[in-house]
């Protein structure tokens, strides 16, 4: 069974920094794609950043592209999200996800970041945690 766990959320003034954490459990990170989600109230869930097949290349939405780094650690099998000069604008539950093989193409892991449902169901693509919220105050 997959199991996704993030940690790491709280409250932070804005230019703070904070690092999500992720566990990946029946599941392992260094042989599929991760990516990390972001949902504000009352907005879609949008994509934030992913790392693929074995932690080479990353991914980051233009919104937090510099600010914000995806890493791994195989060993460990955790995906992390280091998020640094925070904006108010950030505030949103983050999640965790994870795709199999099968879809950690370039290509896929950005259609992927850009819309996580499916267009007829409207489910999630892959695997989710449960989220962990991040507020930022000014």
């Amino acid at each position: 069974q997959v199991q996704l766990v993030e940690s790491g959320g709280g409250s932070v003034l804005a230019g703070g920094s904070l690092t999500l954490s992720c566990a990946a459990s029946g599941y392992t990170v260094s042989s599929n794609c991760m990516g990390w989600f972001r949902q504000a109230p009352g907005k879609e869930r949008q994509g934030v950043a992913a790392i693929g097949t074995g932690g080479g290349n990353t991914y980051y939405a233009d919104s937090v592209k510099g600010r914000f780094t995806t890493s791994q650690d195989n060993a460990k099998n955790m995906v992390y999200l280091q998020m640094n000069s925070l904006k108010p604008e950030d505030t949103a539950m983050y999640y965790c996800a994870a795709r199999h093989l099968s879809y950690c193409d370039s290509a896929t892991i950005r259609r992927w970041l850009t819309s996580p449902t499916h267009p007829v169901t409207g489910s999630y693509f892959g695997y989710w945690g449960q989220g962990t919220q991040v507020t930022v105050s000014s």
